[in-house]
């Protein structure tokens, strides 16, 4: 199965991507820690830790965006695209597990308040902001449609939030001493991160056991096929995930015709593709005019 020019276009400007990304938060974390060490804070210094699982977040879906554009094998005859899927499963984790840190430390210092901003936190935090930010948007364009760059999305925009968190909460300590105001605003964060990261983690789940995607009208595929001109009626659909960004489609469809006609079923996956984005249709013809033999055909659709 060759993946088509635009996906390899994709890939090829996501691989940019993610080296942009990569490098820009791994000198932010260098210095982060850096500066976590001269100014012994150990606030930064934890931070630059929970930074550094984001980049790891970032290779893994950059891993996963490289290996799912290899040619398909014999043993692998449909490629390696569902990595992707297990990269955005894994960084759903990720992501619930810094949820689950933010959230313990954040109550932690809720009954245990205590004085942790200076001036060069909240400065390196508003950089932070900029940087997250600006590596967040760059996977803005696809994330609504791929969970790999949901993903990585999700992962720089919870650093950014965080990162703004930290400076909100260090401009209030630093004007009215309120240091209850960190916890509070880190668990209002940690929620919104949470309700984003929980629609991730599920839909990662049902890719992996080749449910039918979320964007796909199953019924809509139902309704355009049985509307065909020569089709009599369908058996045996199904539609399942190749990887976060390609879906598949077979089905066996029964007309009123003698012949296979090959410009019918190119009309049928081109319709598939401008209508539904299922880019790998296989579709079997079976005719009524002699005894449907099928294994498959059930009788109920």
């Amino acid at each position: 199965m060759a993946y088509s020019h635009h996906h390899s276009q994709k890939f090829g400007r996501y691989n940019r991507i993610f080296a942009i990304g990569v490098l820009l938060n791994g000198i932010f974390v260098i210095a982060e820690l850096g500066f976590g060490i001269l100014f012994h804070s150990l606030a930064l210094m934890a931070d630059a830790g929970h930074n550094f699982i984001d980049i790891l977040s970032l290779i893994l879906a950059w891993g996963a965006n490289l290996l799912a554009q290899k040619d398909t094998t014999k043993r692998h005859t449909y490629g390696y695209g569902k990595t992707t899927v297990l990269a955005s499963l894994l960084s759903a984790i990720l992501l619930l597990a810094v949820i689950g840190g933010i959230s313990w430390e954040a109550i932690s210092r809720l009954f245990n308040p205590r004085p942790i901003y200076g001036k060069i936190i909240i400065v390196v935090a508003a950089i932070g902001v900029v940087i997250n930010t600006a590596t967040a948007l760059l996977f803005l364009k696809d994330q609504k449609h791929d969970l790999n760059i949901r993903g990585a999305f999700l992962h720089m925009s919870a650093d950014a939030a965080v990162s703004l968190g930290v400076v909100i909460s260090g401009i209030v300590i630093l004007e009215f001493g309120w240091f209850w105001i960190d916890s509070v605003t880190s668990l209002i964060i940690a929620g919104v991160i949470f309700i984003s990261t929980w629609e991730l983690l599920k839909e990662s789940l049902n890719y992996i056991i080749d449910a039918v995607p979320s964007q796909i009208n199953l019924d809509g595929i139902e309704d355009f096929l049985l509307s065909l001109e020569k089709v009599e009626r369908i058996h045996d659909l199904h539609v399942w995930p190749l990887s976060t960004s390609q879906v598949a489609l077979t089905v066996h469809i029964v007309v009123n015709d003698k012949k296979i006609d090959n410009d019918f079923l190119f009309s049928i996956q081109n319709e598939l593709q401008k209508r539904f984005g299922i880019g790998h249709a296989t579709i079997q013809v079976e005719t009524r005019l002699s005894e449907n033999r099928c294994k498959l055909d059930n009788g109920k659709m």
